[in-house]
């Protein structure tokens, strides 16, 4: 019994004959490529020995067809065949020729994309987003951005057609190649940009032709290559777009002002070809001359002037009127239009030209000046009154100012000033005229003589006053000419040389009463009056009058005469 077991085949035993019964071995592994030989052809199908059990069968287009459209294979060829099932139900061997076309190119493949070179294929087909292009055996996928540098509206000529293509990307777990046609097309490119680069020279003249039109300028085909022709590099004068210089498809001679050997880059200019207008600019355009010329731009700060062709200046804000102060350009002047200007800087090394449009006018404050001397007398507008004075519209725009102290000879400052309103038409007279400094001094009550001037009242003088205000301390009185009135304040110990008659209600606006000036400070412009005083004054001449020591007549008599004589003198 123990020999019979020890006869019997081990479980390892059995695995190995039952592998061996079904033609297996570790080189007959389902999901590779083995060799196999034609044995037969039924029908559309080739019979193919791959050294197993049984065959397998493969449709005879996988093999390719000719000319005529028969199937290329026939029996006794080799071929390589993927083994995905060793049998399947049928008892066959599953094997496939597609399959291991593809496993070939996808080893073959790998190599490429390790060694990162390109590879032949041809676009097959059209998918969602892209194009199938065939790597001999293998789907590799070509997203539309990939096929060419620029956008293709039309592929069907590259169809069909084997080119290279680079490998992008290898996912062999998912089955997924990315390629780029537009990789090779830009390596070709950036291949021969350096051959040409390599023949171009800063400062040669070269014909080229108009590719592309941006807002900052234009590329120009050199050949082969493009060079970048900046909007300022155009023309010497303003250009606010390339398309007023150029159009698609126009020939232009152009220079290479520079060559960028890092980025390659090239920059062009047609400026270059023609004559520096700014040569000699200090000798066409002299300091103080007066020329023509065209408003091109106008900004927050200026307006730009075009003297000619490539020359512009700037009439910076405050040199474009004389009254005109802190309004914006637009409002003085408008693009296109053609205005006097005047040169007032020229500084060639940065290329500027400072001009003057109100210097090319009449400085109104000089026509002023010519116009109404000083000492003369001019009527305006009160354009407006403020704490220091009032301001006065007068010809051409400009303004002159009264000063608070020129309103009125003997009214305060405040109190003069507040006498007018905004729009009051007022005369005055010229005191001065600084032109430098763009002033005009006026005065009011210089139309009128001082009245402390020339001696007009005396200490001990009598005058006669016109109460305008009664206070608890005195009344408040004019006096003198009418147009150039004084006023005063009389103390209530003023008002009378008996206390009992020191009542300033006693008093009302209007009444008439005589005083005596009893002092004056001109300095200070102000007069003292006392009808105590004249009271005093007048008892004084009537004793020396009508009275003396040895007369025997009494004080009540003596005045008594006294005031008799005077309203007699009165009648």
């Amino acid at each position: 019994m123990a020999d019979d077991m020890s006869m019997s085949p081990s479980r390892d035993d059995f695995a190995a004959l039952l592998d061996q019964s079904m033609g297996g071995g570790s080189d007959f592994a389902e999901g590779t490529v083995v060799k196999g030989k034609v044995v037969g052809i039924e029908k559309d199908f080739a019979i193919v020995d791959v050294g197993l059990k049984t065959e397998g069968r493969i449709a005879t287009k996988e093999f390719g067809v000719g000319a005529d459209g028969k199937a290329t294979i026939k029996v006794g060829d080799t071929v390589e065949v993927y083994l995905e099932r060793v049998e399947n139900a049928l008892g066959e061997a599953v094997i496939s020729r597609d399959k291991a076309r593809r496993e070939e190119a996808w080893t073959r493949l790998e190599g490429v994309y390790a060694k990162n070179e390109p590879v032949m294929g041809s676009i097959v087909g059209r998918v969602k987003g892209g194009f199938t292009v065939d790597l001999g055996g293998a789907s590799a996928f070509l997203p539309g951005s990939q096929v060419d540098i620029r956008p293709v509206r039309d592929v069907g000529p590259l169809m069909g057609k084997e080119q290279p293509f680079a490998i992008l990307k290898m996912d062999r777990p998912r089955g997924n190649i990315v390629v780029s046609r537009r990789a090779i097309l830009e390596e070709a490119r950036a291949e021969q940009r350096t051959e040409l680069v390599s023949q171009l020279q800063e400062g040669e003249i070269r014909e080229g032709v108009v590719k592309n039109i941006t807002d900052y300028g234009a590329f120009v085909d050199l050949g082969g290559i493009d060079g970048l022709l900046h909007v300022t590099d155009m023309s010497w004068k303003r250009v606010s777009h390339p398309s007023q210089v150029l159009a698609v498809g126009d020939t232009v001679k152009v220079q290479i002002v520079k060559i960028n050997p890092d980025t390659q880059r090239i920059s062009l200019g047609m400026k270059q070809l023609q004559s520096d207008p700014w040569d000699g600019v200090e000798a066409k355009y002299p300091v103080g001359a007066k020329f023509v010329g065209r408003i091109t731009n106008i900004t927050d700060y200026g307006a730009f002037v075009e003297l000619e062709a490539g020359v512009e200046g700037l009439v910076h804000v405050s040199e474009m009127s004389w009254t005109k102060k802190n309004v914006h350009p637009g409002k003085i002047v408008s693009t296109s239009q053609e205005v006097e200007v005047v040169v007032l800087d020229v500084d060639p090394s940065k290329r500027r030209v400072s001009l003057g449009l109100k210097q090319a006018m009449a400085n109104p404050w000089e026509a002023f000046l010519a116009a109404h001397p000083v000492g003369s007398t001019v009527e305006g507008e009160v354009k407006n009154a403020t704490e220091f004075g009032l301001f006065v519209g007068l010809d051409n725009d400009i303004d002159g100012m009264v000063h608070l102290s020129d309103i009125d000879w003997s009214a305060p400052g405040e109190e003069a000033i507040a006498r007018y309103k905004k729009g009051d038409v007022v005369k005055a007279k010229v005191l001065d005229v600084d032109v430098e400094k763009e002033r005009i001094s006026l005065g009011i009550k210089q139309l009128g003589g001082d009245p402390l001037a020339n001696d007009t009242f005396r200490k001990g003088q009598t005058v006669t006053a016109t109460v305008v205000e009664v206070t608890s301390g005195g009344i408040e009185v004019k006096f003198g000419e009418e147009d150039a009135p004084m006023s005063a304040f009389i103390r209530k110990s003023d008002l009378s040389r008996d206390r009992q008659e020191q009542r300033p209600e006693r008093f009302a606006v209007g009444d008439r009463l005589d005083a005596q000036v009893t002092n004056i400070d001109k300095a200070a412009r102000r007069v003292s009056l006392s009808v105590k005083a004249l009271e005093m004054a007048e008892d004084k001449e009537a004793i020396e009058k009508f009275g003396s020591s040895d007369s025997g007549a009494s004080l009540g008599d003596i005045l008594g005469a006294a005031l008799r004589e005077k309203a007699g003198g009165k009648e």
